[in-house]
C-alpha cells in the first residue's frame, strides 16, 4: 500500500520569511498543502527554465540515450534500486492525488527513497504572474522538485520558469514523451516494469 507522505495546509502568504509575517498575496493564492517543517526563507530564484524542467525534451537522441540506459539497468531482472534520492523531498502538484498516474510517481520516487507529498496550489490560467512567482518560490524552498499532473500547460511551464528546482509535466502519465521510450527497452521485464524503470530513470538524469 502506498503511503503519501502526511501533510496539513498551510497558508502561502502567512509563512514567516526573514522573521516577518507577512500578508497573503491575494485571494487566488490561498493554499498549498505541504509540510510545514522546513523554513521558508525564500531564496536568490532564478527565472530561467532548469534543465529537467517542463518543456526539456527527453525525445532528443541524447536525452533519450541517457533515459534508455539508465532505464535498462533499473529494468533488469533482479536489479536492486538503489535508493538514490534518499533525502530528496518531491511534491505532486495535481488536482487528483489518487489516480494511477499519480500512484505511478509516488511508488517510483519512493523507491528511489525519496518522500512524496500531494500539494495542492489555489492556481490557474488566470492566476497573476505574482500568484505564480510567489507559489514557485515557495515550491522551490520545500521541495527538490516538482511533478505538476492534470494542470493547464501553460500554467505550468509559468511555474516552471519562476522555479529554482525541476518542474515536470505529466512526468508519470501515458502522455509524456518518456512513455514512448518503454518500446524500446530490450528485456522479457513487464509492460509496468520497464515504464516504472523509464519514469525513475527520467527522475535520476534530470535529478542527479
Amino acid at each position: 500500500m502506498v503511503q503519501i507522505v502526511r501533510s496539513r495546509c498551510v497558508t502561502l502568504g502567512e509563512w514567516r520569511v526573514s522573521g516577518a509575517k507577512r500578508k497573503p498575496d491575494s485571494a487566488g493564492l490561498t493554499f498549498v498543502k505541504a509540510r510545514a517543517d522546513r523554513p521558508a526563507t525564500l531564496p536568490t530564484m532564478s527565472l530561467q527554465a532548469n534543465e529537467g524542467a517542463v518543456g526539456v525534451a527527453f525525445q532528443q537522441p541524447v536525452r533519450a540515450a541517457a533515459v534508455l540506459r539508465q532505464a535498462g539497468a533499473l529494468a533488469r531482472p533482479g536489479a536492486v534500486v538503489v535508493p538514490v534520492l534518499a533525502g530528496k523531498q518531491l511534491a505532486l502538484l495535481s488536482p487528483d492525488g489518487d489516480d494511477d498516474a499519480a500512484l505511478a510517481f509516488i511508488e517510483a520516487a519512493k523507491a528511489l527513497g525519496a518522500r512524496v507529498s500531494f500539494v495542492r496550489a489555489g492556481l490557474d490560467d488566470n492566476s497573476s504572474d505574482l500568484q505564480v512567482e510567489t507559489t514557485a518560490r515557495y515550491l522551490s524552498q520545500l521541495y527538490d522538485a516538482v511533478e505538476c499532473q492534470h494542470l493547464p500547460p501553460p500554467l505550468v511551464s509559468r511555474l516552471a520558469r519562476s522555479a529554482a528546482i525541476p518542474v515536470f509535466e505529466g512526468l508519470a502519465t501515458p502522455a509524456h514523451p518518456t512513455a514512448a521510450l518503454v518500446a524500446r527497452l530490450d528485456g522479457d521485464s513487464s509492460p509496468q516494469v520497464k515504464r516504472r524503470s523509464v519514469l525513475q530513470a527520467a527522475l535520476l538524469v534530470s535529478m542527479a
